[in-house]
């Protein structure tokens, strides 16, 4: 079986790799940085080689590198069985008094990256009948937050782009499942100030865990959703 990964690194992606790798996985891991992502790459190998797994540097905030981590993939990996859209941006900001660029800048990352890999692999996965798409987006794109600004409205537009993926490929039996973690421990929270007691936050490694369940359902069911929220609620004090 082969996966992508993007924004694979660190955080809830890194969680994904070692758990995808755990149950087998060949693998493309895709992040900025080279330095964090050949260190993950050189550990997955290590630890199972017996699968294989490559690493591609592609920023997902320009559609270039998008392409090119799309062909790179594809060279590696003729048939994908998952595409993990994990890689995010997150900015604080309040809508009416973040800059002007703070929109653009998240779609770029957070929506138009997803967009062409669903349909790059989406089309691949409806002519051969079989695969499952995750895209990793939050309980921001379901509840609006203050100060959360632009940073919902990309992921309010990428559970819709899931939406519509499910519909349009299940006739095809290509599975689709939008992830929605609530607060969740990563690097992301580092400068605002936050409490940084584990019991507050989702573990990423409960994502990850929740996401390989999902992949070992039957043929006959789709996992639409998957909602983890902290136990205690949200932590939106930014």
């Amino acid at each position: 079986m082969n996966a992508l990964i993007t924004g694979a690194s660190k955080g809830i992606g890194r969680a994904i790799a070692e758990q995808f790798a755990a149950e087998d996985y060949n693998l493309v891991l895709s992040a900025r940085n080279l330095s964090d992502l050949e260190r993950l790459g050189s550990e997955l190998k290590e630890k199972y080689p017996h699968i294989c797994v490559y690493t591609v540097v592609a920023d997902c905030g320009k559609i270039e590198d998008v392409k090119h981590l799309a062909d790179v993939t594809n060279a590696h990996f003729p048939v994908l069985d998952v595409l993990v859209n994990n890689v995010g941006v997150y900015v604080a900001e309040n809508l009416l008094d973040e800059a002007d660029d703070t929109l653009s800048r998240q779609m770029n990352i957070n929506v138009y990256a997803a967009h062409y890999l669903c349909k790059y692999f989406g089309r691949k996965m409806r002519e051969r009948q079989s695969g499952h798409i995750f895209n990793m987006c939050s309980v921001a794109g379901v509840k609006p937050l203050v100060n959360w600004g632009s940073y919902c409205v990309t992921k309010f537009a990428l559970m819709g782009l899931t939406k519509v993926l499910r519909e349009e490929l299940m006739e095809h039996h290509v599975k689709v499942t939008a992830v929605l973690p609530g607060s969740t421990l990563t690097n992301s929270w580092e400068g605002y100030g936050v409490d940084w007691e584990k019991d507050r936050f989702v573990a990423p490694e409960d994502v990850a865990s929740a996401m390989i369940n999902a992949l070992k359902m039957t043929i006959g069911a789709n996992v639409d959703e998957i909602t983890i929220r902290p136990v205690k609620g949200e932590i939106v004090e930014v």
